[in-house]
């Protein structure tokens, strides 16, 4: 099931993948290949498939028929042939995910938030929040690691979901909506900050976005739609991945 991972490997691809919900087809013979590095859109209209797509692509869900592998830095792997208990294992480890709210537990603390991954990996809890506090500063929190959801902005408490998402430097990063409850002032320093810690450090981003502007800031950008990618272009636009109003913060 595993082998050695070839540099010249995509680090996610997809072949002959289908899903169905009952009768309905979610995910109709999709083929993808995602390099690493790259910064790629999935956009649709509601219930084209693409957070079913992001979903398959990430384990969470297996398809009907397919396959996924992922090529990360030591090995490659078949995930539609792993047990739920790998997948899960592979999600932890070499995924990072970041949701439209953030789904931060809000009893904790933005730190604690940050820190639990690396506890979930037996880490000590001191060495986990230290270097929690230090994600937190890179993306802009210093001085708000002790602070709850509660005491948190919309685009503060996604740069914590960030950090959490990026604290065990994974290979890819999900992101589900992420800016889509934010204003667009928000939206793009939210942006910044999620495609400076993924592609700027080398890591691969793969978002599912309905909004266009959000999209832009992709290297690429695949439209779904009734299950199937019906476009899959790679834009050319000079500094895609930067604000207008300068770049990552």
């Amino acid at each position: 099931m595993f082998t050695n991972a070839q540099p010249t490997q995509p680090v996610l691809s997809a072949a002959g993948v289908s899903k169905h919900y009952g009768s309905t087809c979610a995910l109709n013979n999709i083929h993808l290949r995602i390099t690493p590095g790259e910064s790629v859109a999935i956009m649709g209209p509601s219930g084209s498939g693409k957070t079913t797509l992001m979903h398959v692509l990430s384990g969470i869900l297996l398809p009907d028929s397919g396959h996924v592998n992922f090529s990360g830095p030591t090995e490659a792997v078949e995930i539609t042939m792993l047990s739920e208990e790998l997948r899960a294992k592979l999600r932890r480890e070499s995924f990072g995910f970041v949701f439209q709210e953030g789904l931060l537990l809000p009893e904790l603390s933005a730190q604690e938030n940050v820190a639990l991954p690396l506890m979930l990996t037996c880490m000590p809890r001191a060495a986990a929040e230290e270097y929690a506090r230090g994600q937190l500063n890179q993306l802009g929190l210093a001085g708000m690691h002790d602070r709850r959801l509660g005491e948190l902005s919309g685009g503060q408490a996604q740069r914590v979901a960030i950090a959490r998402a990026q604290v065990s430097q994974p290979s890819v990063v999900f992101a589900d909506e992420p800016t889509g409850a934010l204003d667009s002032v928000t939206s793009a320093a939210v942006l910044d900050a999620l495609l400076g810690s993924t592609v700027q450090r080398g890591g691969t981003l793969v978002m599912v976005t309905h909004d266009s502007a959000t999209a832009a800031r992709c290297d690429r950008i695949i439209r779904v739609q009734d299950g199937a990618i019906v476009s899959d272009s790679t834009q050319h636009v000079p500094n895609a991945r930067m604000s207008e109003a300068g770049g990552t913060r």
